[in-house]
């Protein structure tokens, strides 16, 4: 019999982003904390791929633990309720999770629109009388920040502004991905109340708390070197032969300026240029790397592959840089390659990445290429073993912070106990009539 069930709403793999991973992670960790059903409530696999997310290949999923179970609710109603048939097919089904009687912690991740989601099924199951005893959560990754809130501000449409972060305070505890995130919250929520007399900063200055990314550390720690050694030779590399970008392949990631510096850098006489991933940049990518045997473009990498391909590289670059529709707010693929080891990590201080590597990083101005491709040259061909061994060991130290249990019992600090029941907020957040 079920005693306490996690509910996350999120968009789960095989879409290759970083709330994703957070979902997994934070539901391996809720079984190893009392929960004995785990419920990851997402999309089909059909609708991910018509809306063209970067996706991992479907036959290298890792699989989930025996307790956690993936939904993916087919759409309600025909061709003439085209989005919304996704949407209600989700907060139904949440609906009838609800209804079982179960003490529930319901989690969304990325605002838009699984917090809507998870508003909607808790205001239908308690109009309906069903009294859920449920908690709920929301968790502001990043994006709902750069992509929906700060574009409706640039277009002058405050009204999705305002209808976000009236869904996100309705729950019982919001969360930001890192300071900076929290900070960009706030920072747009002013920016409302100035047009429109809402009280949103304040309640989000009250209110929002900090829960950075978990990391699956367990899986990038003490690597077998034979493993390593025998997945370099299957993709025709050799240890510390290659720099490693891995990750979405956009252009808000820093690859175009990655694929220059290297192109004018010392150190490709000596190293290759890996890059890992998928994204709307790759086509691009692969035009301009066709007539250079130096880089490797790889779209195929596993999630097994991927802490091996770090731990072998002679250096991992990731020069985000701040775009329009995205700003890197943490990085969780920065904090995985510290796990793994290997060669120094080549990033910039974008959003949030300073919180991700500390100090055990080589930090390069965003967009600089010429400064990039002197990082490729000091951290290859400059730094001795021993400099490089001490930095990985720093680096390793300090990202051990964010493995997932930790993580996990710090944002659930009560997850072994009861949940109180906790009524949804009505206050209309208003300063002024009118």
């Amino acid at each position: 019999m079920t005693s306490r069930r996690l509910v996350i709403v999120v968009r789960a793999d095989p879409v290759i982003c970083g709330h994703s991973g957070e979902a997994r992670n934070l539901a391996e960790s809720a079984l190893a904390r009392g929960f004995d059903d785990v419920r990851l409530l997402t999309w089909p696999i059909a609708a991910l791929q018509a809306a063209g997310l970067p996706l991992k290949p479907l036959d290298r999923l890792l699989p989930y633990s025996p307790g956690i179970t993936v939904e993916r609710p087919e759409p309600v109603g025909d061709y003439r309720v085209p989005d919304g048939r996704f949407i209600a097919g989700l907060v139904g089904r949440l609906v009838e999770l609800l209804a079982e009687g179960v003490p529930t912690v319901v989690l969304s991740m990325y605002l838009a629109p699984h917090a809507n989601v998870v508003v909607d099924a808790v205001n239908a199951a308690r109009a309906a009388g069903l009294a859920p005893d449920v908690r709920t959560v929301a968790k502001a990754v990043g994006s709902d920040v750069t992509n929906v809130i700060r574009s409706a501000l640039r277009e002058g449409r405050f009204g999705p502004a305002v209808a976000t972060l009236t869904t996100f305070l309705a729950h019982d505890q919001v969360v930001a991905v890192s300071e900076y995130t929290r900070d960009e919250i706030i920072a747009a929520a002013e920016r409302v109340d100035a047009a429109c007399g809402t009280r949103f900063a304040g309640a989000c200055r009250d209110r929002v708390t900090v829960s950075y990314p978990p990391i699956d550390t367990a899986a990038f720690l003490d690597l077998d070197s034979g493993r390593v050694d025998a997945a370099l030779a299957r993709r025709g590399l050799a240890r510390d032969g290659y720099v490693l970008f891995l990750s979405r392949v956009t252009r808000a990631k820093g690859i175009h300026d990655l694929v220059a510096a290297y192109a004018r850098s010392r150190a490709r006489e000596r190293v290759k240029l890996v890059v890992a991933g998928a994204g709307p940049a790759l086509p691009e990518i692969r035009v301009i790397a066709q007539d250079d045997d130096c880089v490797v473009v790889l779209d195929d990498v596993s999630d097994e592959e991927k802490p091996l391909l770090m731990r072998g590289c002679a250096a991992y670059a990731l020069p985000t840089k701040p775009e329009p529709d995205f700003v890197e707010t943490f990085g969780i693929a920065l904090v995985e390659k510290m796990l793994a080891g290997g060669g120094p990590v080549v990033t910039t201080i974008t959003g949030g990445t300073g919180e991700a590597v500390g100090d055990t990083a080589v930090i390069v101005p965003a967009g600089d290429v010429q400064a990039l491709a002197d990082a490729l040259d000091h951290v290859v061909l400059a730094m001795t073993a021993f400099e490089r061994e001490a930095l990985a060991q720093r680096a390793q130290a300090y990202a051990l912070q964010f493995d997932r249990v930790r993580v996990f019992d710090q944002l659930f600090p009560a997850a072994t106990s009861p949940t109180p029941e906790v009524v949804l907020p009505s206050d209309p957040l208003r300063s002024r009539a009118g």
